[in-house]
Order: structure tokens, then C-alpha cells, then sequence
């Protein structure tokens, strides 16, 4: 049984986590290219609010607007970066929990397995709607209101003019698709991390379950597993 799937979705969608199964030279590099076009998005999304703050702002209402936006993207471009760089911290972490003595060996043991991480899965769902939701409320007022009167979602400074349509089209899309990237990314990173805790949490009950049925498994008196199960919780 494979855990927290939705949250590696979410993260594979965000250029974040290559999924094992793409273990080829050609489909590790389509999704590096990937993945390097995800992370400029961000950046440059980043780094053209970050010198609207410096060169352009001239008044506290703009400015706590855009230091707003900027302070949320710099945790995105962090987050990004911290589970690129940790990808094999990550892999050994779920490989610990899937695997002995770790991994449920009976059908209660499963069961309480399922149980913890069907809970995982229906909070992540309740944060992607909520995610969904707050994004189309963005999108749609930024299309009903900047869009006509040719203005972006943000406020930012861009090393050319915009006044043109494409150039216009370009920079609206690309805010677009970098605040798309970075609320469903922060999603995904929160609930890595959220989900790996309940696991241990899971993996205490497992543990408090193997000690109530101790006497009745000889096995495990023999192997001493629950003497490295304890060990690697």
C-alpha cells in the first residue's frame, strides 16, 4: 500500500517530486526540463514582485500589498528548493514506514494503517478544494476587474513594456500560472508534512497493538522485532 499519493500528485504537478516510476534517462530528463520551467516561473514571478517593492512602491498601501504576495512567494520558492534538495531524505523516510518492522504484517495492522491514512487523504482533498476555491475567487475577479482595463492580477515591475497585447497576455499568464503553482505546492508541501507525523502516529498504535498481542505472537518474541519496531519509531 503506497502512502500519502494525493500529496505526490500534487507535488509531482508542481515540479517538485519525479515519480519513481519515471526512472528512464529520457523521462528523467523531460521532467527536469519540467521542473527547471516550474521553478523559473516561481522565481521570476518572485523576483519581479521583490524589485516592484524596491524601485516602484511609493505608498503603505502598495506596499502591504505587494510585501503580501512577495512574502507568500518567497515560502513557495523555499519549499520548492527544500523538497528538491531532500528528495532522498523523503524516499527513506516512507520507505522506514513501509517496510519491516514497520509494515503492517497483519489484517488489523492494515486496517489501522488504512484508517490513519484514509484521514490523511480526505484532509488533503478538503485542502485542495479550499485551495481550488480561493483561487477561482482570485482568477475570476481578476479577469472580471484587471483583465479589461489591461492591468495585472499584481502589481509588479517587468524589464519590458507591457502595453502590448501579447506582451500583456504573457505577463497576466504567467502570474496566473505561478499563483496556481505556489498555492497547490504550498498544499502539497503542508501535507507531506502533516501526513509523515500522522504516520508516526499511526506507527505508535501499530506498536501499542504488537505489546497487547505480544504473548500470543511467539514470533515475535523469538526475532525481537518489536524491539527494533520500538527502535525505529
Amino acid at each position: 500500500m503506497r502512502i500519502l499519493k494525493l500529496t505526490f500528485i500534487l507535488l509531482t504537478i508542481c515540479g517538485c517530486w519525479r515519480p519513481d516510476s519515471w526512472s528512464s534517462l529520457h523521462k528523467r530528463l523531460a521532467y527536469y526540463v519540467y521542473a527547471s520551467i516550474i521553478v523559473l516561473l516561481l522565481n521570476t514571478f518572485l523576483l519581479s514582485q521583490l524589485m516592484d517593492v524596491i524601485l516602484t512602491v511609493d505608498n503603505a498601501d502598495d506596499f502591504s500589498d505587494n510585501f503580501f504576495v512577495l512574502i507568500c512567494m518567497f515560502i513557495s520558492c523555499c519549499k520548492s528548493f527544500i523538497m528538491l534538495i531532500n528528495r532522498k531524505n523523503i524516499i527513506m523516510l516512507v520507505d522506514i514506514l513501509m517496510e519491516k518492522p514497520c509494515r503492517p504484517s497483519r489484517s488489523t495492522e492494515i486496517n489501522i494503517l488504512y484508517k490513519f491514512d484514509k484521514s490523511i487523504q480526505i484532509n488533503t482533498w478538503r485542502f485542495v478544494c479550499l485551495g481550488t476555491v480561493t483561487l477561482s475567487c482570485i482568477m475570476l475577479s481578476s479577469l472580471s476587474i484587471n483583465f479589461r482595463h489591461r492591468k495585472l492580477t499584481y502589481r509588479a515591475w517587468l524589464p519590458f513594456d507591457y502595453s502590448s497585447t501579447l506582451l500583456f497576455y504573457l505577463a497576466y499568464i504567467h502570474q496566473l500560472i505561478s499563483l496556481t503553482v505556489a498555492a497547490f505546492l504550498n498544499v502539497g508541501f503542508d501535507t507531506l508534512i502533516c501526513g509523515l507525523l500522522v504516520h508516526v502516529c499511526c506507527q505508535i498504535e501499530i506498536f501499542t497493538y504488537r505489546l497487547r498481542k505480544i504473548v500470543s505472537y511467539s514470533d515475535v518474541l523469538r526475532d525481537c522485532t518489536c524491539v527494533c519496531y520500538k527502535y525505529e519509531i
